[in-house]
């Protein structure tokens, strides 16, 4: 299992990537709406904040299995979110 350190870094990653997708493509894009714009950001910073919490006080501390399966739960988590918000950015038009 990747370590903590490593799964914070990926969320810090993946968060940066999409507010600078955003930022960048409301920059060549002039049309895009201020509110969709904000949404996106705001739900990815939300949204990383949250991931952060739980990483940092995993439930079931005792148990490794249920640590491993706690930390699985929330790489899938992550992983589905962020793709949902980059297909957001990507139909900001």
């Amino acid at each position: 299992m990747a370590s903590i350190r490593d799964l914070k870094k990926d969320i810090n990653f993946l968060t940066s990537e999409i507010v600078t997708e955003a930022y960048v493509r409301k920059m060549i894009f002039d049309k895009i709406k201020e509110d969709d714009f904000k949404k996106i950001v705001t739900d990815a910073i939300d949204f990383r904040n949250e991931l952060i919490a739980k990483v940092n006080h995993p439930d079931g501390k005792a148990d490794p299995k249920k640590i491993k399966s706690f930390f699985q739960n929330i790489r899938t988590e992550m992983d589905k979110k962020f793709a949902e918000l980059v297909d957001a950015v990507n139909n900001l038009k």
